[in-house]
């Protein structure tokens, strides 16, 4: 099961499952995930969505074996809803949103904590936007919502340099609300969603509701211009050159 699910006093863990692969998401997984958002927004009995991962790794980003494949595969399949139904989802969800960042997490494992309405992040856990490490261009509508979450300095910094970012210095710029213990972190996470989840699940939506609605024409311009951008710069020469390094090093 990529994606599993539990639930409990109104509160649905969705815990990304690939650990073999660092949780990173490959067409699967973005399937998985994106059909595990909809049925909690769905189902009348979720109150509350927690979201976090496997093993050492939150989420290792995009799966770059994948990647590569979409350059130079012309038969490559994208799945049924992959990486831009996910975003949609996220975008859409009408439950809140906690994200418990368990270890690291690279590229969507980063920009997906714009989505979250509270982050709790482990002491040991770490953060990294590596679009201009491998050539290409910002995902997730990190452009429009890293600079609205964090301010425009700290989201250049992460979405121009490619450098990791400590639990303690995303508890600093505002992308995490709480820094745990490892061992902690699930239990904390959990405690304040199931404080949530005893209130009601209506006023719960509708005060989701005012706080996102107003911001997801923004996030779709901001996707808009990041797809393009990233056509772009896909399969080029500095994209292609960090994928070749990294199938050198998956190699050795």
């Amino acid at each position: 099961m990529l994606v599993a699910i539990d639930d409990a006093d109104g509160v649905r863990t969705l815990t990304l499952n690939r650990p073999e692969a660092l949780n990173a998401f490959n067409e699967a997984l973005y399937d998985a995930t994106t059909v595990a958002l909809l049925e909690a927004d769905a189902d009348p009995s979720v109150a509350v969505v927690v979201l976090t991962g496997t093993g050492r790794a939150f989420s290792a980003g995009n799966d770059l074996v994948e990647m590569q494949a979409r350059i130079t595969d012309p038969d490559f399949a994208s799945g049924e809803h992959g990486f831009p139904g996910m975003i949609e989802a996220l975008t859409a969800l009408r439950k809140p949103l906690i994200l418990a960042v368990n270890g690291l997490g690279v590229g969507i494992g980063a920009t997906i904590l714009g989505y979250a309405d509270l982050v709790f992040m482990s002491s040991t856990a770490r953060l990294k936007c590596p679009f201009t490490s491998l050539g290409v261009a910002p995902e997730a509508a990190s452009s429009y919502l890293l600079p609205r979450l964090i301010g425009r300095q700290n989201a250049a910094w992460m979405l121009l340099s490619s450098e990791w970012v400590g639990a303690e210095e995303a508890l600093r710029m505002g992308l995490a609300w709480k820094v745990c213990e490892p061992d902690d972190l699930l239990a904390e996470a959990d405690r304040h969603a199931k404080v949530l989840a005893s209130r009601s699940i209506p006023s719960l939506m509708a005060v989701k509701q005012t706080i996102v609605d107003p911001t997801r024409d923004e996030i779709a311009a901001a996707a808009k211009r990041e797809y393009a951008q990233f056509e772009v710069l896909l399969g080029g020469i500095a994209n292609a050159e960090a994928l070749a390094e990294f199938a050198d090093r998956k190699s050795d």
